[in-house]
């Protein structure tokens, strides 16, 4: 009779019997060996963790003290970018992973906890992850694994982790943060706030209403401006009471009223105070602008959210996303699917300008320029700026825009600009696998810096999968 459960454990002496088990374990042993080979990644790494890992330390059972190395940390980043897994599900990926402890080396060892791992990834700065690439994209040319021939270019946009901006409720945002901090004061010395309440369920249903009711017909538009006003003077409201209660808290500070946890409480508070009134300020007077004056206001003078005040709106054109919120990138790819170089922009380029910097950059790669670059419409500018390439390039495929010439004309059509447009098609292929499989569609990590370093582990991670298939 066939039992119901096999209650005898069986030693696991043998590879798994699967395929698609072992290609699994066969990639992650490329990307180690890789590792392996090219100490000077690692280097680069240990100089942003040396001072951090001296607090990431743990008790074993037996009494004994466990250190994380920054090869571990390394090894675990890389780890959430190839498995598409946030901070918090990778820890418990790799703690209930036989495999994966063995390739991050905490073996069994005592797992690496979420906050941890985040603030050691958040001690490696967007230079270091730069300089990180640029020393795997060396060791791929000095070991013969990509070629300086072809070059092809593409910008995309990765959006930033922000909901639709709207003014409500950008105007509720800054009421309920605003609020959230003026009630961690009153914790923290009732005598700052005083007898004063705060409308957190008036305001969130005023915000509400207009957002139900908000239009673009202008009739509609002009019968809301008197919800409108009532919700500004709210807001306005909660920015001069967090102002006070600001300067309250700082004199506190100044006086020594408080002990050494509550004073670090404390001077927490009064910085994010300081910084979301600020922001809150500017909802206030962007709203004010649109909504009540009738004045359009420019793309560059908007925040589109508070909470990342960085992010750009983005008209690129797309059918299906007319409009993004977050910054552009470009990568730049030799014929392997090697991403050589990146740049993240705080402000969208002019495309065509970024041209001669790429191919620069490819010779300083490389030692040679490549003999063909390719791209698309948009980095097209005028026939002059082609002609003054080709002193450094044999052939440039960038298609023009608009009407054609009949000397234009024929040169798209030349089998050799057709076979180079071929090959630039293959970058679209890339910057899906980036946003699909990696993750990078968009990026939930808070802040400039923290948003530059995930694009760069993400190339990072990318070009170790190339290369391990190689």
């Amino acid at each position: 009779m066939r039992t119901k459960v096999n209650i005898q454990p069986e030693f696991n002496f043998q590879p798994s019997n699967l395929k698609v088990t072992n290609e699994y374990y066969r990639k992650y042993e490329q990307i180690a060996s890789i590792l392996d080979d090219n100490r000077k990644l690692l280097d680069l790494v240990h100089k942003s963790l040396k001072e951090p890992l001296k607090y990431a330390a743990v008790k074993n059972r037996d009494g004994s003290t466990f250190k994380y190395s920054s090869d571990t940390v390394l090894r675990m980043l890389l780890c959430q970018v190839v498995e598409g897994a946030s901070l918090r599900a990778i820890v418990i990926r790799i703690d209930d992973s036989n495999y994966l402890r063995r390739f991050v080396r905490i073996y069994n060892g005592p797992m690496m906890d979420f906050t941890t791992l985040d603030k050691l990834k958040n001690s490696i700065r967007p230079a270091t992850w730069k300089k990180i690439n640029r020393a795997l994209a060396t060791y791929a040319v000095g070991a013969g694994m990509i070629s300086p021939e072809k070059l092809r270019l593409d910008t995309t946009a990765v959006e930033t982790n922000v909901h639709w901006p709207t003014d409500s409720s950008l105007l509720w945002d800054t009421y309920r943060v605003l609020a959230r901090l003026i009630q961690q004061a009153r914790e923290l010395d009732p005598r700052s706030i005083g007898d004063r309440r705060v409308l957190k369920k008036k305001v969130k249903k005023l915000a509400a209403k207009i957002s139900r009711k908000a239009t673009k017909n202008p009739e509609v538009t002009a019968k809301l401006k008197p919800l409108y006003e009532q919700l500004i003077r709210l807001v306005e409201g909660i920015c001069e009471w967090s102002t006070a209660v600001g300067k309250q808290i700082e004199a506190g500070i100044g006086r020594g009223c408080y002990g050494h946890l509550e004073q670090v409480m404390a001077e927490v508070i009064v910085e994010d105070i300081s910084r979301y009134r600020d922001l809150g300020q500017r909802v206030i007077d962007q709203a004010s602008r649109r909504v009540l004056h009738g004045t359009q206001v420019p793309n560059q003078e908007k925040i589109f959210s508070i909470f990342e005040p960085h992010t750009e709106l983005l008209k690129r054109g797309k059918a299906g996303k007319q409009i993004e919120f977050g910054h552009m990138i470009q990568i730049q790819q030799v014929q392997e699917k090697f991403i050589t170089d990146y740049e993240v922009f705080d402000e969208k380029p002019i495309e065509y300008e970024l041209v001669e910097p790429a191919i620069d950059s490819h010779k300083k790669l490389f030692g040679e320029y490549p003999k063909s670059v390719a791209a698309d419409k948009g980095y097209w500018q005028h026939k002059a700026a082609i002609e003054q390439l080709a002193h450094k390039v044999e052939m440039i495929s960038i298609a023009k825009k608009g009407k054609r010439t009949h000397e234009e004309a024929e040169r798209e059509t030349d089998p050799v600009f057709r076979h180079a447009q071929r090959f630039r098609a293959g970058v679209e292929g890339s910057i899906s696998f980036l946003k699909r499989v990696l993750g990078l569609f968009r990026c939930y990590n808070k802040g400039w810096e923290n948003y530059v370093c995930t694009v760069g582990a993400t190339v990072l991670a990318h070009n170790l999968l190339i290369l391990a298939r190689c």
